[in-house]
């Protein structure tokens, strides 16, 4: 497979604008799967519910999903993109899967970052795995990435790759993804975006770029730089993420003791 991330500088509210820029980057490439950053087509700070309600769009029916469905068949491509989804009076941070057939499916952001809490409704949706043919991918959105059971959910369904639209604010994340391909033995895709926002009087938020592919052993395949707009792809065999092996005697999924692990589905 040829996968690829696409890392952007959103304008906040410039919705025709940011679906644009995306269209024309990646109809100048060829590609299998394409991970786009979160909100991509709106920008991030929202700074009343109101406001969110106006740009957040039907899933599949919007104009984003769409535009994108449309680049998906002409491209022969499949996309993973973040948008704010509206859906029968609630507000999702959500993330959307397209192939050159249609709409395949969606993911809900279930752990919600800082003012996220303020807008946005807890996302309801589960961990699912999305069979492309090519290969089984899982979404993570942004913050999904601090919480190491989300990305082991996914493994354990049977994802290979792992989708990751985020707009990165905090240190560490970049690292953060390299070791969570260690643990489950998968490829991530980090698609993250550059800029600053500081929008009603709130603090500013500083977006850390480096978007990038890391492969099932932890390797950083490409990394993009903290400023830049554009398109990393790489090749991969999706197949090997298939298998779990550590040593000829270790697995990371059969070597699991469940049974002492009781703590992580209780309310602490």
């Amino acid at each position: 497979m040829r996968i690829g991330v696409y890392q952007n500088h959103s304008l906040f509210g410039q919705v025709d604008y940011n679906i644009k820029e995306a269209i024309d980057s990646i109809s100048r490439i060829n590609a299998d799967l394409m991970v786009m950053p979160e909100l991509f087509n709106t920008g991030y700070q929202f700074i009343s519910k109101k406001e969110l309600r106006s740009l957040a769009e039907d899933i599949p029916s919007g104009k984003t999903c769409q535009a994108m469905l449309e680049l998906a068949q002409k491209k022969d491509m499949f996309l993973v993109f973040g948008i704010a989804e509206k859906d029968q009076g609630h507000c999702y941070n959500s993330a959307v899967v397209l192939g050159p057939q249609g709409f395949i499916g969606k993911y809900r952001k279930i752990h919600l970052f800082d003012n996220e809490k303020l807008f946005f409704d807890p996302g309801n949706s589960g961990f699912e795995v999305f069979d492309l043919g090519l290969a089984k991918i899982g979404i993570m959105i942004c913050f999904d990435w601090w919480f190491p059971e989300a990305a082991r959910v996914l493994a354990l369904k049977g994802a290979q790759i792992i989708c990751h639209p985020s707009n990165l604010v905090l240190d560490h994340c970049q690292d953060a993804m390299q070791t969570r391909s260690i643990e489950n033995g998968v490829f991530s895709l980090t698609s993250n975006r550059i800029g600053t926002e500081a929008r009603g009087g709130k603090s500013p938020l500083t977006f850390t770029g480096q978007s990038q592919i890391v492969d099932n052993k932890g390797r950083i395949l490409r990394r993009m730089k903290k400023t830049e707009t554009g398109i990393v792809l790489a090749g991969i065999d999706a197949k090997q993420a298939i298998d779990k092996k550590i040593t000829p005697l270790n697995d990371r999924f059969k070597d699991r003791r469940p049974e002492f692990y009781q703590p992580l589905i209780r309310n602490q």
